[in-house]
């Protein structure tokens, strides 16, 4: 479902080399990897060809919401290797003073989970992984 345009690891922004991925805080993580995820869901729609112009933000919106970005994470969680799985638990432990208001408490850590795992991914220069990752979510 996902095109197959990231084929390498080759640098899709200039992220530097001496950014210490343990440096930055997790929520940072989170929110960069909140940008991240969005940017592939509107990619996914707009290849998709079956959205018009008018419905791609109303329909992205769907995709992006604490509740389903919750159940996309639990349909990961068995194929995330040991740092991966720590990375996303280190997201969805997170201390946060945003309350949710259209997910329960649970539903938004998971969701801040993946948000997490989609930054570490990317600003780690995993793309492969991240593209394999948002394939297996909308494949399955």
């Amino acid at each position: 479902m996902y095109p197959d345009n990231i084929n390498s690891n080759a640098d899709m922004i200039s992220i530097p080399d001496s950014v210490k991925i343990s440096e930055i805080p997790v929520l940072n993580l989170a929110f960069f990897g909140d940008a991240v995820y969005s940017l592939m869901v509107r990619e996914m729609l707009v290849c998709r060809n079956d959205v018009s112009p008018s419905n791609i933000h109303p329909e992205s919106t769907k995709y992006v919401s604490a509740v389903f970005q919750s159940e996309l994470a639990e349909k990961i969680l068995d194929i995330l290797d040991e740092k991966e799985l720590a990375v996303f638990k280190r997201g969805r432990n997170a201390h946060t003073s945003h309350t949710p208001k259209n997910a329960s408490e649970a539903q938004y850590h998971r969701a801040t989970g993946l948000e997490t795992l989609f930054g570490y991914l990317y600003i780690t220069k995993n793309f492969i992984r991240l593209k394999e990752l948002f394939s297996y979510i909308y494949e399955m």
